[in-house]
């Protein structure tokens, strides 16, 4: 499996706070290879904390003294920038570089690296790489936290897996002539209690129909707003009595 053989490579990380939220992002999207290169971490608990129910991913992560070591088996090593230069032209965006990263994948291990808090990959770092991802953000701020840019990547590679199913609605969309009676119980109910006129009934009604028609209504849509007129006229009927 594809994601099995992705690696999230931390390049000297400061804060263990940011390590445990990588953690946490890793084990959302089902990649569980942590590796770290000369942590500066001071406080593991702070890690452990913030892994939340993702503690094995950080028990089970690797150090390394250098960035080299840590990839060394790896058949493509993903280096994100935020920074701009010669050596970073050919940076693209997770989402461009996904599928073909998934292809990788199944033939070895994949690394993707991140550089440290304060000051990203160096250049003599980037050059390891085989791939530069950029995150497009707003000019005006570039800089992501560290987890938030794991996360970004690693959900951009779980959506392009394919096996992602999303939900759906387990009532059918209501056909035309159920909306239909929807239209004709609510008109006539709208006309029985006052709410509108005879001569005005088809202008007010193509605002109600307006509304309805703002998104695709189930079945079960239909009869709740069918049930909520049935129960409106039972009631006018039984003050009337």
């Amino acid at each position: 499996m594809p994601l099995n053989s992705i690696r999230i490579v931390l390049v000297s990380p400061l804060y263990g706070g940011n390590v445990g939220s990588v953690c946490r992002a890793m084990a959302n999207m089902g990649i569980r290879d942590l590796a770290l290169v000369d942590p500066q971490v001071s406080d593991w608990r702070e890690a452990e904390v913030m892994a939340c129910h993702a503690g094995d991913i950080l028990a089970n992560r690797k150090t390394h003294p250098t960035l080299a070591e840590a990839v060394a088996d790896c058949v493509a090593v993903v280096g994100t920038t935020a920074r701009q230069g010669l050596y970073r032209r050919h940076a693209k965006t997770a989402r461009e570089w996904a599928p073909d990263l998934l292809a990788l994948a199944g033939r070895g291990p994949v690394a993707l690296v991140f550089g440290r808090e304060d000051r990203g990959l160096l250049n003599e770092e980037v050059l390891i790489c085989t791939h530069l991802v950029q995150i497009p953000t707003d000019n005006a701020y570039s800089s992501l936290n560290l987890a938030q840019a794991v996360l970004i990547l690693c959900y951009e590679l779980f959506l392009a897996r394919g096996s992602y199913e999303p939900l759906t609605e387990k009532s059918t969309l209501a056909p035309a002539e159920m909306r239909a009676q929807l239209e004709r119980m609510w008109r006539q109910l709208l006309l029985d209690i006052g709410f509108m006129e005879q001569e005005k009934a088809d202008h007010m009604m193509a605002g109600i129909l307006r509304v309805f028609s703002r998104g695709a209504l189930t079945e079960d849509d239909v009869n709740i707003f069918l049930g909520i007129a049935r129960q409106a006229d039972w009631a006018r009927r039984f003050q009337q009595r």
